[in-house]
C-alpha cells in the first residue's frame, strides 16, 4: 500500500490500435469477346442485252414535186 493507507484504483486498460495495410494481388478476369460481323450490301451490276430489229420502209411513189424535189414515205427520219 502506499502511504496514505488508500487502495489504489486500477481502471481497465485503453488500447490504442495502429493499422498497417499490405496489398495483395487478386486475379480478376475480365472476358474481351471479338465479334467480326460481314454486313452485306446490295450493289447493283448491270447487264446489257443488245437487241436488234429489223425495220421494212415502204419509200412510197417517188414522183417529181415542185421544183425537182421529190415524194417520198419518210417514216424514221
Amino acid at each position: 500500500m502506499n502511504g496514505s493507507g488508500c487502495k489504489p484504483i486500477c481502471c481497465p486498460p485503453q488500447y490504442c490500435v495502429r493499422d498497417f495495410y499490405a496489398q495483395r494481388t487478386i486475379p480478376v478476369i475480365q472476358p474481351i469477346v471479338t465479334i467480326n460481323r460481314q454486313n452485306i450490301v446490295d450493289v447493283p451490276q448491270y447487264f446489257y442485252q443488245p437487241i436488234t430489229r429489223n425495220v421494212v420502209v415502204n419509200q412510197g411513189f417517188q414522183g417529181q414535186g415542185v421544183q425537182g424535189q421529190g415524194y417520198t414515205n419518210r417514216l424514221f427520219f
